[in-house]
């Protein structure tokens, strides 16, 4: 087994394809680590990680034969990405299984909701600030402070016009980033929280 320490990624690929186990072991014991760090800085568990860097090598010795491998790190961390997509495919929808029993069982504001909607204000808080600053604080203090629009415009000495223009204006803006990008995010970071 030795022999293989001293052969290039490029080689052991080349061998593993013909089924040399030991080439495998090789870039097992070589890649191992790095691929499970990568994991683990994606999905926050050692336990999820260290099952993704197994079906990833799992995956890579039963595919070896139609493999076709240019450089072995980015192909190995590619493979790694996928299944780190598929497992967070698959808790997510066992998340959303467990979040509408929850919802049938409870009626009080659950948890996640919670988690939810403060990640969504620090979202539509961000995007805000983007805005020039009398339309940014038109929208900040009518929407997430609920406060009227007539002391609005008492506190920052405009008409209600131009009131209704710039919540017009922020709300435009914030709707279009959120439908993609917040959505996105949110999922994201829903998810990562495990």
């Amino acid at each position: 087994m030795t022999h293989f320490q001293h052969l290039s990624d490029d080689e052991l690929a080349a061998l593993m394809k013909e089924g040399e186990e030991g080439a495998f072991d090789e870039i097992y014991n070589r890649h191992w680590d790095k691929l499970f760090y990568a994991a683990h800085r994606m999905v926050k568990s050692a336990e999820v990680a260290e099952e993704i860097t197994q079906d990833t090598f799992m995956l890579f010795w039963m595919k070896r034969e139609t493999l076709e491998i240019q450089s072995l790190k980015p192909y190995l961390a590619a493979m790694l990405r996928y299944e780190v997509y598929r497992y967070l495919a698959r808790s997510k929808q066992e998340q959303e299984l467990e979040l509408s029993i929850k919802q049938q069982a409870v009626t009080s504001v659950s948890m996640d909701q919670e988690i939810e909607n403060k990640l969504l204000l620090e979202i539509i808080t961000n995007l805000t600030n983007r805005l020039p600053e009398k339309c940014r604080l038109v929208f900040q203090y009518n929407k997430l402070q609920d406060r009227s629009l007539p002391d609005i415009c008492e506190e920052l000495n405009i008409s209600p016009k131009t009131a209704e223009a710039h919540l017009t204006k922020a709300l435009k803006m914030v709707r279009s980033n959120l439908s993609g990008v917040a959505h996105l995010l949110l999922q994201i970071l829903l998810i990562a929280k495990f």
